[in-house]
């Protein structure tokens, strides 16, 4: 089997839809249908369909049992997609392990390494930074629809998706720390501060916020400390899917659109190859900080400083890339005329480095 994850709208239902016109036969199933969902409950289907599409399937208490049971007796006769718009790969209520029976690939809204046709580099980017990289508002471009379609797209994760799946109540304070979490994309978050803004536990605040990771509103970057004894332990920097959630400046929006973008580009590395990729920044007690680092099976391989508009090499890629000797040191600037290097360190344009293909 394959199941698909992403964000809620960012395609997943329409690539299945594509898969199944390339298939010789099959069917497609949402549980969110009445009708699809008594025919996936009674087993409605044909033994010659080819491709079986299970989408939102996790929504069902007993997914898990009831795909395995499915895929043991008739693994033979049908290929299995099951997409969702929440982490499928944590979404295993009860039961026995799915563990040998799938493999995983998440699906990421478009960044300039996967621009449509027809569409500039350029004019992409700035989609990117004034509507972000969902499918309806990037193709449709215009800000006033995409303001309504994200607000739109967020009450039906909070009101359909997070109430479906997660025994939690309080929503307004839970969108109230969505909102707080924007203001502070490219700063560490610490969640104890946050709980008394909100009058809430730092232990609730990590479950919301463990919850919003699952559901794909948000990824957490975590403090790489290997080799750094004085290096911050704890406080995640948080970043949106959608880049037009960050509320600040063009450099915090900018960050947030890296961040989304290495994401995207290391868990595809992962999905296809295999290795065990992981996404960091780098503090240490000394105020040295640099906003990204790449690990490959728990090898150093790249840090990557974001800078709007400033050329000149940051002191603290330079610390950290004579400390930690990685494989490559970057500075990805987005308004930059000319490109040059300096020793093991790069200063590139920002378009260039993210629109190499994945």
């Amino acid at each position: 089997m394959v199941f698909l994850g992403g964000p809620r709208q960012c395609g997943k239902t329409t690539l299945a839809q594509t898969l199944l016109k390339q298939s010789s036969s099959g069917r497609y199933f949402n549980w969110d249908l009445d009708e699809d969902r008594r025919s996936i409950l009674a087993k409605q289907w044909a033994s010659t369909d080819s491709l079986l599409v299970f989408d939102e399937l996790h929504k069902y208490p007993k997914w898990k049992n009831w795909i395995k049971g499915i895929y043991d007796t008739q693994k033979d006769q049908h290929q299995m997609l099951v997409t969702g718009s929440a982490r499928l790969d944590l979404y295993r209520k009860g039961g026995d392990s799915l563990l040998g029976r799938y493999h995983y690939w998440r699906l990421h809204p478009f960044t300039l390494s996967e621009i449509p046709k027809g569409i500039s580099k350029k004019d992409a980017f700035n989609r990117l930074m004034s509507v972000g990289g969902f499918p309806e508002p990037f193709l449709e471009n215009d800000e006033t629809s995409a303001r309504r379609w994200r607000r739109e797209r967020f009450d039906r994760i909070i009101r359909d998706d997070i109430r479906d799946l997660e025994p939690i109540r309080d929503l307004q304070t839970l969108s109230l720390f969505v909102d707080l979490l924007r203001s502070r994309v490219g700063s560490p978050v610490v969640l104890s501060n946050l709980a008394e803004d909100l009058q809430k536990s730092p232990a609730t605040l990590k479950h919301w916020l463990e919850v919003l990771e699952k559901m794909y509103v948000v990824f957490s970057v975590r403090p790489y400390t290997k080799k750094l004894p004085r290096a911050i332990q704890k406080a995640p920097k948080v970043y949106f899917y959608d880049n037009t959630d960050v509320i600040g400046d063009e450099g915090a929006k900018f960050e947030n659109l890296v961040a989304t973008s290495l994401l995207k580009k290391i868990q595809f590395l992962e999905d296809s190859q295999g290795y065990r990729y992981q996404l960091h920044y780098i503090r240490d007690k000394e105020g040295h900080e640099v906003d990204f680092a790449i690990t490959k099976e728990n090898t150093l391989e790249e840090l990557i400083e974001v800078k709007w508009s400033d050329p000149v090499i940051s002191k603290s890629l330079n610390y950290f890339s004579e400390k930690l000797k990685p494989t490559q040191s970057i500075q990805l600037v987005a308004n930059i005329k000319n490109v040059y290097s300096k020793g093991k360190i790069e200063v590139v344009r920002a378009m260039d480095y993210l629109s190499k293909p994945l």
